[in-house]
């Protein structure tokens, strides 16, 4: 039948194969798994320092998020306070003009009605000159003519009440 020397077993084959396993796990385990872990370890390191630095980044976007917005909500409270501030002295500053215009039409009234009170004087001054001026001529035209004593006091009233109307009349 079949020679089966061909399967047979051979332990020196199966020594020496065991002891290259041995020392080829050794081999690769010295110089490739240890260099090998070491790279992946480094590798790990550096994903977990950066997944370390994406969090501090992020809470750090966070709370200058809420720096801004409280930044913003103090502006907003400061441009409200500039704003009514503004409106305040600017209805004040209003005021103040509006009592200043007040003021001076009350003096240009004032002045004017001086101007009108002068100019009134002033006027009854003249019509008191003109008045000496005409009486002056009439004793003239009255010592050019003789006339009797009747005659004078007529004339003199006459004069005193046209002078009263005129003066009513003013």
């Amino acid at each position: 039948m079949f020679n089966l020397d061909v399967i047979s077993v051979n332990i020196w084959a199966i020594l020496a194969s065991l002891a290259n396993l041995l020392i080829l796990t050794w081999i690769l385990k010295r110089f490739l798994f240890k260099p090998v872990k070491k790279m992946l370890d480094a590798r790990r390191a550096a994903i977990d320092a950066d997944y370390a630095q994406a969090a501090a980044a992020k809470a750090e976007a966070e709370e200058d998020r809420l720096n801004y917005e409280a930044a913003m909500a103090a502006a907003r409270q400061t441009s409200d306070q500039i704003i009514s501030e503004a409106t305040r002295m600017a209805e004040h500053r209003g005021n103040e003009i509006v009592s200043e215009a007040r003021e001076k039409a009350t003096d240009i009234r004032r002045q004017a009605e001086a101007d009108a009170m002068l100019e009134r004087k002033k006027a009854e001054d003249d019509m008191k000159r003109e008045i000496a001026d005409v009486s002056a001529r009439l004793t003239g035209k009255l010592l050019q003519r003789e006339i009797n004593e009747e005659d004078h006091r007529a004339l003199i009233d006459s004069f005193l009440q046209e002078i009263g109307t005129e003066n009513d009349n003013d």
